[in-house]
């Protein structure tokens, strides 16, 4: 690995140290001697390769938890949330969810600002370059009830709140007991928001009669597959996707079946912590 490799090898390893204790005490000691830097250098080294100071990295981070269990866990109490987002109170933390938002948390539980909120993450999705282990299986066709999302990435959330209101309503494919599945038809950072293609799916074993959220059913084809394990956050799930078309597919003498990249999520949110997400990424070959 040259000097780049091993320096973005260092910062990957502090960045997922902070994801999986968000719970804790972060301070610029303890970061520097996870990525084994100079203290005295480490704030200036983050916030060149981050765009952001580290204590404004690990509050974002903090806030888009925060946000998420707003929208996805409506029976947890903003007081709660607040305490868990290291806020001393539930003013404080309004008066900072505000300023990022342009919102206070109970505002976005009730109508989430999605745009704004995606774009105060933007740096928070660098890439982080690593070796993953690529196996290539028989996927078995599967049956899935599939809403599809058609428009800007951000509002990705509001459609999947509605899936998650049909799973809940119809019964027909309890997320416990079924596969969720993404399709992914484009490349969010190639095509205009207003272009953007991805369905939300879950795996059924009946036909899906009409319904007001507009699901309908769709197969996901069987066949060959490359498949690669990603582990932490859905917003970082694009690493993997460029891993197996830039650095894995031009060397492995596969080509390409004519079917999108597909996502399995082995768990899911609000139950599972962001950091401990698993999701397989499937590549299909011919």
């Amino acid at each position: 690995m040259n000097d780049s490799g091993a320096y973005a090898e260092r910062f990957a390893k502090v960045l997922d140290f902070i994801e999986t204790h968000l719970d804790e005490a972060l301070t610029v000691e303890r970061l520097s001697r996870e990525a084994n830097f100079s203290k005295f250098h480490f704030h200036r080294q983050f916030s060149a390769y981050v765009g952001a100071s580290v204590s404004r990295y690990v509050q974002l981070l903090r806030l888009k938890r925060a946000s998420r269990r707003l929208v996805f866990d409506p029976g947890a109490r903003v007081i709660d949330i607040a305490l868990e987002a290291g806020f001393e109170t539930p003013e404080s933390f309004s008066r900072a969810f505000k300023r990022e938002y342009g919102r206070t948390p109970s505002h976005f539980r009730t109508a989430p600002a999605w745009k704004p909120w995606r774009e105060s993450f933007q740096f928070l999705s660098s890439e982080r370059r690593r070796i993953m282990d690529v196996k290539i299986v028989d996927f078995e066709e599967v049956k899935v009830a599939a809403l599809e999302h058609r428009g800007p990435p951000e509002s990705l959330n509001d459609t999947a709140r509605r899936f998650i209101e049909w799973r809940k309503e119809s019964k027909l494919s309890p997320k416990d007991r079924r596969r969720t599945f993404g399709v992914a038809f484009d490349n969010p950072d190639a095509v205009a928001p207003q272009a953007f293609r991805f369905d939300i799916c879950g795996e059924v074993n009946a036909p899906v009669p009409a319904n007001p959220q507009g699901v309908v059913n769709k197969i996901i084809p069987g066949g060959r597959c490359a498949v690669a394990r990603h582990l932490g956050s859905h917003d970082r799930i694009g690493e993997c996707a460029y891993y197996l078309y830039r650095d894995w597919l031009p060397g492995s003498g596969e080509e390409l079946r004519d079917f999108p990249l597909f996502f399995h999520y082995l768990n899911l949110l609000p139950e599972t912590p962001e950091h401990a997400l698993v999701t397989d990424v499937y590549l299909p070959l011919k």
